[in-house]
């Protein structure tokens, strides 16, 4: 029988962890003045004692390390109870929301998604503000931390050929994550605290360089006002999209890169394939946006370069309306969300490794009916690529498209358009923020949505932030009586 206690002696721990958390937006309002303080004391406390309470219950099995049944139980219930507390203070502070949009709220700053249901940013108390910030910073290194330890280790989405890049042992694969998380925290903080210094050296204001730089790192996309990155133009564009960009590159090369081995960064192919695929695509909107003669030359190429980085990195900022730069390039602001930075980052979507190994598997074949008797294998960076990745890569993308599929079908039941159906289907599978069309495009937000398709949507985060299998491994009947 399935023992549930080391499952939730780590949520517990990391429900403890959420609400000490807590503790920064309280003195943030605090100091503010605005008398919002309160709210997040109370949750706080709620916090910290219910999940004190878990750990304590599931103490006794501490020392137990995890069965892989217990681990893919754990990798998808933290995802789904810590926005739940972290929910808490959406419903008790200014925004008095309910339990379905603070939820959806608290989802998408877990996942990294960065879709909204606030309003009037701009003039919330600067708790709420940094909250949203924490929480987007938070999901970003946990999701790092999934990506380099369980996902892996489960055989998720052809993620095993990165098994040997980061540590052994899945008998102790909770010693396993503190070990990676306390190399990859130093980077992440230290990425997160020079962004901030940029930030603050190109013009922004302490607070929203800090809110800012969290939730770039995070590739998160939460902003502190309505207009998105919009209120911030100029030179600060370009810095974003730089640590966008490095923050959708493998953790896993920075960890060696501290550890004095800078040539597996220069030559990991999949940095070389993101790379080259985000100045094409940026080139082509520049152009674009040049001969529509709405831009000027600079003027093209930094909106071009913010926007596009922010969609393929998954960050979702937006410092424009670009629905209203012609259905070419909302078509391709549309597919670039559908394709990702590198395995092991903050980013999100399907990721550049398996449209490499994908095009690997694709021209093996073509190879193989050119030349029947030929022997062919195919290879990423070197290696070749055995059979149970490629067809784990491709249950990986045939989920995917299933998935988005249903889930487009499901809001369109809701009463949704088909614009804003297969757009929020998309934008919430692949963790990306803003969605197309007037509703949930980059000038708006998932407020006026019903709140059935709001569950639909934040379900569909938590799938694709854990990159489906690991979720879809506990539905099935098997999982259960195993």
């Amino acid at each position: 029988m399935l023992d549930f206690r080391p499952v939730g002696y780590v949520i517990g721990l990391l429900v403890v962890i959420l609400g000490i958390l807590m503790f920064f937006p309280f003195l943030a309002d605090l100091f503010e003045g605005r008398g919002e303080w309160p709210v997040f004391l109370e949750s706080g406390v709620v916090t910290v004692l219910l999940g004190a309470m878990l750990a304590l219950t599931c103490g006794n099995t501490a020392h137990q390390g995890l069965t892989i049944r217990q681990t893919f139980l754990l990798t998808t219930l933290v995802w789904a109870a810590l926005p739940v507390f972290g929910a808490i203070p959406f419903m008790l502070g200014v925004t008095e929301l309910g339990f379905t949009d603070a939820f959806f709220e608290a989802m998408s700053g877990l996942t990294t998604t960065g879709s909204t249901v606030l309003s009037g940013l701009d003039d919330l108390p600067r708790g709420i503000l940094l909250w949203r910030g924490i929480l987007q910073w938070v999901g970003g290194i946990g999701i790092i931390v999934v990506a380099m330890v369980f996902l892996p280790e489960l055989r998720v989405g052809g993620m095993q050929i990165f098994r040997s890049e980061s540590f052994d042992t899945f008998g102790k694969i909770l010693p396993r994550a503190q070990a990676i998380a306390k190399q990859i925290s130093l980077i992440y903080l230290g990425l997160t605290l020079a962004c901030m210094l940029a930030y603050l050296v190109l013009g922004m204001g302490g607070f929203d360089a800090m809110v800012h730089a969290m939730t770039t790192i995070a590739t998160g996309g939460f902003a502190n006002y309505d207009a998105s990155f919009g209120a911030f133009s100029g030179v600060t564009e370009y810095a974003a999209a730089l640590f966008m960009i490095l923050a959708a590159l493998p953790f896993v090369r920075y960890v060696q890169l501290l550890n004095g081995q800078s040539e597996p960064l220069f030559r990991d192919s999949q940095i070389r394939v993101f790379l080259l695929t985000l100045g094409t695509l940026v080139l082509v909107a520049a152009v674009v946006l040049y001969n529509s003669a709405t831009h000027q030359p600079e003027g093209a190429l930094r909106a071009a370069l913010f926007n596009i980085t922010s969609i393929m990195s998954g960050t979702g900022y937006a410092s424009a309306d670009y629905m209203q730069w012609g259905s070419f390039l909302v078509m391709i602001f549309f597919f670039v969300g559908m394709i990702g930075g590198c395995a092991g980052s903050t980013a999100c979507s399907v990721k550049v490794f398996r449209y490499q190994l994908l095009f690997a598997s694709i021209r093996v074949q073509i190879q193989r009916i050119r030349s029947p008797h030929g022997i062919f294998v195919p290879r990423f960076e070197g290696r070749a690529i055995g059979p149970d990745v490629l067809s784990s890569v491709i249950s990986f993308f045939m989920l995917f498209v299933v998935t988005m599929g249903i889930i487009s079908w499901a809001l369109a039941l809701t009463g949704l358009d088909f614009v804003t159906s297969v757009s929020g289907a998309a934008t919430a599978l692949a963790n990306v923020g803003p969605g197309l069309g007037e509703t949930i495009g980059p000038a708006g937000n998932f407020s006026s949505l019903n709140d059935v398709a709001k569950w639909i949507l934040s379900a569909a985060m938590l799938i694709g932030r854990l990159e489906l299998t690991a979720v879809y491994a506990i539905l099935t009947l098997r999982f259960w009586r195993a």
